[in-house]
């Protein structure tokens, strides 16, 4: 089976995508949500919102262990973005990078409808902070890198011509 990551920071696009893909009949899963993950108690002491100070936003392991364990025929679609994924960098048969402008980004934040991170001022600050810091790393682990900007049916088409040429 491919599996494919579609990664970034929040407000990319990641979670639509997904969404999207899945809503074509691919097997897509948006492994930012409960299910798939969880708040633990941060290496650092910092977290990525107040909401949850000394808390970080992590992969339930044993979860997408078992999810990335399929081996059978077709194409798995993840998406998400947690510190400990790099654990599972080599199930992976690709990885997606979304990408967006800082201002694009904090718009998308303050205004989505799909959750509430992202709208407290320092949850923004955060995720730009991390667009700075984390998206470069992102950007070096990954084998392609999208305009999150672009029409969402240009997106999941490259999505799309991605996974079948992975």
């Amino acid at each position: 089976m491919k599996r494919i990551l579609v990664t970034g920071v929040s407000g990319v696009g990641k979670s639509t995508v997904v969404a999207r893909l899945a809503e074509l009949g691919h097997r897509a899963v948006d492994l930012d949500s409960p299910e798939w993950s969880e708040w633990v108690d941060s290496a650092d002491g910092s977290g990525p919102t107040p909401s949850q100070p000394g808390k970080d936003w992590q992969w339930r392991e044993d979860r997408v262990r078992e999810l990335l364990a399929d081996d059978g025929d077709g194409v798995l679609i993840v998406s998400g973005c947690a510190r400990n994924m790099g654990v599972f960098r080599d199930r992976f048969t690709g990885v997606v990078l979304l990408s967006v402008p800082a201002e694009v980004m904090a718009e998308r934040l303050t205004h989505r409808t799909t959750n509430s991170y992202g709208k407290d001022p320092e949850e923004l600050a955060r995720s730009l902070e991390f667009k700075e810091s984390v998206e470069p790393l992102l950007r070096a682990t990954s084998d392609l890198e999208l305009d999150g900007t672009a029409p969402l049916d240009q997106i999941v088409g490259e999505m799309e011509r991605f996974a079948a040429a992975s």
